[in-house]
């Protein structure tokens, strides 16, 4: 039985147009692809707030184009330059910092929210967001895999909704569509299997940095291409989709797809399988949500079959990537592992792009935080946050 994450949108905020959004993470690849999907139809959207962290000259271009009436980045320096940066007659509210975050996501001038901050720096915003009611568009995986529990009971009594955009959700929510949730037997996730297909363990001892950034199919930022090279993008992805949709770790499977073409399937009672196929272009999955329940025309060419060629499918490699396992055996132990498994593989990622560590130690750093964790269990937000940055602490150390 499926038991998803939130109620769906009502019709007051399906029927509403011009839909006020709030895009937090506008900066990133999601951000700026969710901005190309609005620009496609203008008059269909309205740009309450922008938060773009630290990269003050591109939001200032975008807020310049869109003109919302608030601005959010990292801290207050960032705020001065943004200022100084935007035209002569324009001056929006700019916030700052996790507070300021919060405050944009829950705006009662927005209905819609897309989260698309990168890492555990979206949870915050996303639970203040769901507290707030909101209509979320959600790219922020690592709220679910941090939180999940907290933001189901959070939407169960505030009446948000999540709406999910990662590709392989995505597809699967759509897959669902028109289902009875109890004829569900499985989801399957699918995986490209990142740059390094195929390749054995020593190889992966001596990969670059811009090896592990060059992902075959899909355009993304670094952080998120280094988990797809590791998997553990995907390993995050289960997590995610237990939480999403109430389903036990052994109903969820994950098969590599090279081609990127189908982005995952349900599998019902008789045996059907119901798969979601496109082009690898994130804008399909962001207008889905952003427009809901409308088909939004997003700017991607069609899929043509016959040139994709042959579509192929085998099983992920546990052995060279550990990472899909080491998240899987986060979330069968409970009691924070998920957090740490989180906390441990954002400062390893972060360790191997600035040169620190080789990639094979990405998995070794997770696997030594997730053991020496001492099996508290977070029951709240701030918990959350603290075991979050102890982690850090420790991994960091252990980077230097």
């Amino acid at each position: 039985m499926i038991n998803y994450i939130s109620p769906l949108p009502d019709a007051a905020w399906a029927d509403a147009f011009p839909r006020p959004v709030v895009i937090l993470g506008s900066t990133g690849s999601i951000g700026t692809s969710a901005l190309q999907v609005l620009r496609e139809q203008p008059h269909m959207f309205r740009v309450i707030g922008l938060a773009g962290a630290r990269n003050v000259e591109l939001l200032a271009r975008q807020a310049e184009e869109w003109r919302p009436p608030y601005l959010a980045v990292l801290d207050a320096a960032a705020a001065q330059n943004l200022k100084a940066a935007l035209p002569a007659g324009y001056t929006p509210t700019i916030l700052h910092g996790p507070d300021g975050y919060a405050r944009l996501a829950t705006l009662d001038e927005a209905t819609t929210v897309l989260s698309a901050q990168v890492g555990a720096a979206g949870l915050r915003a996303t639970f203040a967001a769901a507290k707030a009611g909101k209509v979320i568009a959600l790219a922020n995986k690592e709220s679910l895999v941090l939180a999940g529990d907290l933001i189901r009971e959070v939407c169960r009594t505030s009446g948000a909704s999540i709406l999910p955009v990662d590709s392989e959700h995505n597809a699967i929510f759509q897959a669902l569509c028109g289902h009875d949730g109890a004829d569900v037997r499985r989801i399957i996730l699918t995986a490209s299997g990142g740059p390094f297909r195929g390749r054995d363990r020593e190889f992966l001892g001596s990969v670059t940095r811009a090896q592990a950034l060059a992902h075959p199919n899909w355009s993304m930022g670094a952080k998120i291409s280094i988990d797809s090279a590791t998997l553990m993008n995907k390993g995050l992805e289960v997590i995610e989709a237990h939480y999403l949709y109430g389903l036990a770790l052994d109903r969820i499977d994950v098969v590599v797809h090279p081609q990127s073409i189908i982005h995952s399937l349900v599998e019902y009672s008789d045996c059907s399988q119901i798969a979601h196929m496109g082009p690898p272009d994130m804008r399909i999955a962001i207008g889905y949500c952003m427009g809901w329940p409308k088909l939004l025309n997003t700017g991607v060419r069609p899929l043509d079959l016959v040139k994709c060629g042959p579509l192929t499918f085998e099983e992920p490699d546990i052995s060279s990537f550990p990472c899909l396992e080491l998240a899987r055996e986060s979330l069968r132990g409970g009691n924070g592992l998920p957090v740490v498994l989180n906390a441990a593989n954002e400062v390893a990622v972060e360790s191997f792009l600035h040169d620190r560590i080789g990639f094979a130690t990405i998995p070794e750093l997770i696997e030594q935080a997730m053991r020496t964790h001492d099996g508290s269990q977070p029951e709240s937000l701030d918990d959350i946050e603290a075991l979050d940055a102890a982690t850090r602490a420790r991994v960091r150390e252990w980077a230097t």
